[in-house]
C-alpha cells in the first residue's frame, strides 16, 4: 500500500490496515504533508491492497515521544480511473 497525500508519495515509517481504513507512523515531512492536507482541502488517498484508490480522512493523531501514529478511515467509494 502507498499513501498518496495530494499528488505527493509520502513515504509512512509504518503502515497497518485497520478496520475501516489505515493507521500510519509519520515524521517530518510526512507528518507536515498529512496535516496540511487536512487543513487545507487536500485529498489524502491509499493506492494499493484491498482499499486501492479509496479516499481517507484523519480522524486521529496520537503524539508519544518521538512517535506520531495517524488514523485515516475511508471516506468513500475508490476513484475511478478511466
Amino acid at each position: 500500500m502507498e499513501l498518496i497525500v495530494g499528488n505527493k508519495r509520502v513515504q509512512p515509517m509504518a503502515m497497518q490496515r485497520i478496520p475501516g481504513g489505515i493507521e500510519a507512523e509519520l515524521a517530518g515531512e510526512a507528518l507536515a504533508s498529512v496535516i496540511d492536507a487536512t487543513f487545507g482541502g487536500a485529498s489524502i488517498e491509499v493506492w494499493g491492497g484491498d482499499l486501492d484508490r479509496r479516499p481517507l480522512d484523519v480522524t486521529d493523531i496520537r503524539m508519544q515521544g518521538a512517535s506520531t501514529t495517524v488514523t485515516l478511515l475511508c471516506a468513500g467509494e475508490p476513484v475511478r480511473l478511466n
